[in-house]
């Protein structure tokens, strides 16, 4: 038991550590962003005196490395500060549009994980089947397709020929829940087609492997049925590295919406940190950053400690 919380203390500390280091990157990288807001907000007009004056009245007129700080410390206060473009909370902005991003996700992932987790069963029960060959191809193909060529292509066929959705997924919290899915239901029918293929490979892969161990072998010359085999020898000693890749696919399902949520207007945290950057609103392209660094490391430390607790041999790599 002291190993394990030793082994977790020791991930949380590298989780730790790794959202300082990207915290200084984006710090860095948003001083690199070109255009400058206050010419964007007070037009081409203005003149010198005025924008100093503007720089100085929005604290931008500073070196990097204070606003950094000042910005990290009110980061780990919870004051992300004010937007500069209009002069909102931040906090405002950001909670109504993660809580979006987070729907999303999980309408996602309700769908995708137990999608690749049954595929990825069949496919190890009849492997090298009609079946399973035609499951591989199908997934192969939707994910070697970027996410907005996907989303495309759902939008021709299911908004704009069939009619049968929306092609803006325009929701607020006041709809109803029915309201929100059904308009949700295409981009979250895109991130599953995008993540769905690595979450049931690596099940299928998994199960194929134990399938050559010794007790599963003893199971089948005991009669016990494949499907039994599978779902109660197989799989439970295959979780480690499914869940690894279920965890690192939900991450991406959270981070890596910001391309459908702006090809279906979706209004979550991917779009707020596109038209952020477009307009130079440095305090929110840092706030979102930081958000979407922060729940990335958190479930991939979330995939390591379950992987310890699921397979206790990596307790003692040697």
């Amino acid at each position: 038991m002291l190993s394990l919380l030793k082994v977790v203390a020791q991930r949380i500390a590298l989780g730790l550590m790794t959202l300082f280091v990207v915290s200084i990157f984006i710090a860095f990288v948003v001083e690199l962003l070109p255009g400058d807001i206050t010419q964007a907000i007070l037009g081409q007009s203005a003149t010198p005196e005025t924008v100093a004056a503007f720089r100085a009245e929005l604290g931008i007129d500073r070196p990097a490395h204070e606003r950094y700080f000042e910005w990290l410390k009110g980061m780990l206060t919870g004051d992300m500060g004010k937007s500069l473009a209009n002069k909102r909370e931040i906090s405002e902005l950001v909670g109504r549009r993660l809580s979006n991003t987070l729907f999303l996700g999980g309408f996602a992932a309700a769908i995708a994980v137990p999608l690749s987790l049954i595929l990825g069963v069949l496919a190890a029960l009849y492997r090298n089947s009609l079946f399973d060959r035609g499951v591989n191809s199908f997934t192969l193909t939707s994910i070697s397709f970027p996410e907005f060529f996907v989303a495309y292509i759902l939008i021709l066929f299911f908004s704009v020929k069939a009619g049968w959705f929306p092609g803006i997924s325009n929701i607020s919290k006041d709809l109803p829940l029915g309201d929100r899915l059904f308009r949700s239901l295409l981009p979250a029918a895109t991130l599953t087609l995008v993540v769905v293929a690595h979450m049931m490979r690596m099940t299928r892969a998994a199960i194929i492997n134990l399938l050559s161990n010794p007790y599963i072998e003893m199971a089948q010359l005991k009669g016990v049925r494949p499907v039994r085999v599978i779902l109660h020898h197989a799989l439970p000693n295959a979780w480690g590295p499914v869940v690894n890749v279920i965890a690192l696919n939900l991450a991406y399902l959270v981070v890596g919406v910001v391309v459908v949520e702006v090809v279906f207007v979706y209004p979550g945290l991917g779009q707020l940190l596109v038209d952020s950057v477009s307009k130079r609103d440095v305090p929110v392209v840092q706030a979102c950053s930081m958000i979407f660094a922060g729940v990335y490391i958190l479930l991939n430390l979330f995939a390591d400690i379950v992987s310890i607790v699921t397979n206790p041999r990596l307790l003692h790599p040697r």
